[in-house]
């Protein structure tokens, strides 16, 4: 299978009791036609947590078609596009294989791998409000480790659902998604791998700057 956009989804601000800033914008929606993609993220979405979430870092957020129906699977019951906040719901490619600093083509807009979800209350409340057993949502979101990547904008363009997923630069290191997420949650003797990735998101390598020099 061709790796592809199989969905984009957008959302705004809207009000909620449960998130901690009393408004999300995690509730994501498909749309169709051609998407700009600037360099904060896709036009018609809009980060509502501007402390913990967006910026140059975490413009567009990524997640594979078949991880979500691995979800499914887990708790008995369908999952939507989008239902995971992610603005670009892949198919036919391993998001979580791909390595930090890689480089994907989609339409006219070029995005690189740069950083990783941590799942948070807001995510686990947003789960229980559409209707999915929330129970340690956190804790077994972690336990699988395929978070999902954060891209930024490498330039800006356009998309639309259909368009391939081309990567065109792997820089080779080997420090995946999934090494990311798992060092900077649950295997910390991970952290120094990290400093192998040129351009490592700012609070990422101040961990592993740390725990390294804490190790000696």
């Amino acid at each position: 299978m061709s790796a592809l956009v199989r969905s984009v989804n957008v959302g705004l601000p809207q009000e909620a009791a449960w998130a901690e800033i009393g408004r999300t914008s995690i509730d994501k929606h498909a749309v169709n036609g051609l998407v700009r993609v600037r360099r904060l993220g896709l036009e018609g979405d809009q980060v509502s947590d501007t402390r913990h979430h967006g910026g140059v870092d975490q413009a567009v957020y990524a997640f594979a078609r078949e991880d979500l129906d691995a979800w499914a699977e887990r708790l008995g019951r369908d999952v939507r596009d989008g239902q995971f906040g992610e603005n670009l719901t892949t198919e036919g490619i391993d998001v979580n294989e791909a390595e930090v600093g890689e480089h994907w083509r989609i339409g006219t807009a070029v995005l690189e791998v740069a950083s990783i979800r941590i799942p948070c209350k807001e995510f686990k409340c947003w789960m229980g409000e559409s209707g999915y057993d929330r129970t340690a949502w956190v804790k077994r979101f972690a336990a699988v480790a395929r978070p999902g990547p954060y891209l930024r904008v490498v330039e800006e363009g356009a998309l639309s659902v259909g368009d391939p997923i081309e990567v065109v630069r792997r820089p080779g290191h080997g420090v995946t998604v999934s090494t990311m997420f798992r060092a900077l949650t649950t295997d910390r003797e991970l952290l120094p791998e990290l400093l192998r990735v040129d351009g490592l998101v700012d609070e990422a390598r101040e961990k592993a700057e740390t725990y390294v020099a804490a190790r000696g």
